[in-house]
């Protein structure tokens, strides 16, 4: 089956321009808060002096509990019948309640011991994702929903995308911003007002979706698998049939092969990229640059910039792309290319001429670029499948399970960084004077992990059945059998 994006959008399936930006609101307030917690992080070691160890746990814990309760809001959401919709009511508390636990958070208790930080964090912690994922995952299920073209899904996901990269920008400087001497006393209190800034803007963004945007699905209880009341039953039995339903469901998704593939493709990518994000660092300080971390920073700070205002085309450049050819071969040149830039690293990062660097950067971002505008838009495509197989729609659990999966598979890449500094021999003792040995396998780490991941992902995706077509003839067998959805739950 063809997949040339061949079929027009019709009117009524069109997303006005102002609807994707305020979608694309929620993807701001997501990534400043996912990249802002991580960024600030480092406060309890340098502000507070808790042991690094501890910060690590803490960094950890909560994504644990995080992994928990994302299916579960999913399924919720799924679920929920209300006159404001399934996901409205949830992306509207969800976002001022994880913007006041953002604020709170960071109002550190100073002359407390260390284990009394370390309580006081983890339990704020816990409480700002849990309010993040009421957010998160009835927003990410709405843009599931948003549309049933399958080229418009492209044209949205792609907006949101663009719009989200913009927190990029920011939470790179917080820790500068924190240490201003001209404005806060010191980090501590820095952290406490940055907070507070980030906390408000998280409210006032996120608030956006819930309040202008509509729920396109109107679910009934026959198109649900919300168990029924029955009378007499009792709590304990309504409890054990919705445990039941929320097991059923969790496990539907996964056996769910186009599902799995999208998983499994993004997992190669993304954390192939960032298993070897911290190696690339140590590459151009100790390879290029013989150990000069000052230098060394300055011109990761280069390659990273690049990266980023590069996405910003390669957005709009995929997004066109996908509607033309189709997301499947969209998806593959987009890697390919990406792919190419992994390989210029081993020409391109030498010492005879850092600003080299700068050239596969924008190649590179093509694959980041790529895979975070189409997935979301072929994830779209999976939900209307399932729900053709099943007669049931989970945007909200496939959601939260595939960005489980990317949250899990980024805590593994972490850890097996550092396996494979120590795999290469690194010491840091040793500063410039890194071996040779050394030093190649960190510069094939760098270069090869993710090219080889990325090819595999291409595999993946060059088998994923659910084309333009395919998206097609899913979309009339649906509506044939429950009519044109009307957006009857706004």
């Amino acid at each position: 089956m063809s997949d040339t994006g061949a079929f027009a959008t019709a009117p009524e399936d069109r997303i006005p321009v102002l609807q994707r930006v305020i979608y694309g609101a929620g993807a701001f307030v997501n990534n400043l808060l996912a990249g802002s917690i991580g960024a600030m992080m480092i406060v309890l070691n340098l502000g507070l002096g808790m042991n690094p160890a501890l910060v690590g746990l803490l960094g950890m814990l909560p994504r644990l509990f995080d992994a928990i309760t994302d299916p579960l809001m999913g399924y919720i959401s799924d679920n929920t019948k209300s006159r404001w919709g399934r996901r409205r009511p949830y992306i509207f508390i969800g976002a001022i309640g994880v913007g006041l636990a953002y604020m709170f958070l960071w109002q550190l208790p100073r002359g407390e011991s260390e284990s009394y930080l370390f309580w006081y964090f983890l339990f704020g912690s816990l409480i700002f994702f849990l309010a993040y994922t009421i957010f998160a995952t009835p927003w990410v299920a709405l843009g599931y929903e948003m549309t049933p073209d399958y080229n418009e899904r492209t044209r949205l996901m792609g907006t949101q995308f663009f719009i989200g990269q913009f927190a990029y920008f920011v939470y790179p400087w917080l820790l500068l911003i924190m240490q201003d001497e001209t404005m806060f006393d010191d980090m501590v209190d820095g952290a406490a007002s940055v907070g507070l800034v980030i906390g408000l803007f998280a409210i006032v963004f996120g608030m956006l979706p819930a309040l202008f945007l509509r729920e396109r699905i109107a679910i009934t209880p026959e198109s649900t698998n919300e168990p029924v009341e029955v009378e007499g039953q009792s709590k304990w039995q309504a409890m054990s049939s919705n445990v039941s339903g929320f097991v059923t469901g969790f496990v539907t998704t996964l056996k769910f092969m186009p599902f799995l593939k999208l998983c499994l493709a993004t997992f190669l990518i993304f954390n192939g990229f960032q298993l070897v994000a911290a190696i690339q660092t140590y590459v151009i300080i100790y390879y290029i640059f013989a150990g000069d971390t000052a230098l060394g920073a300055e011109y990761f700070g280069y390659v990273g910039t690049a990266m980023t205002a590069s996405t910003f085309a390669i957005i709009v450049f995929v997004t066109w792309l996908g509607t033309k050819i189709g997301k499947r071969r969209a998806f593959a040149i987009s890697t390919i290319l990406s792919m190419i830039g992994f390989g210029l690293k081993w020409f391109c990062y030498t010492p005879d001429n850092p600003w080299l660097v700068l050239i596969p950067a924008p190649l590179i971002a093509f694959g980041y670029g790529g895979l975070f505008t189409l997935m979301p838009s072929m994830m779209a495509d999976v939900v209307d499948m399932d729900e053709l197989n099943t007669g049931e729609r989970r945007e909200g659990m496939y959601g939260s399970i595939y960005w489980w999966v990317v949250k899990l598979g980024q805590a593994a890449a972490l850890a097996g960084g550092g396996i494979l500094l120590n795999v290469s021999g690194f010491d840091v003792e040793l500063g410039g004077n890194q071996t040779e040995e050394t030093l190649t396998l960190l510069r094939l780490f760098d270069a090869f992990i993710p090219l080889l991941a990325s090819g595999f992902a291409i595999w993946c995706v060059a088998s994923f059945g659910i084309t333009q077509e395919k998206a097609r003839e899913v979309r009339e067998k649906l509506e044939s059998i429950r009519g044109k959805l009307n957006p009857a739950a706004a």
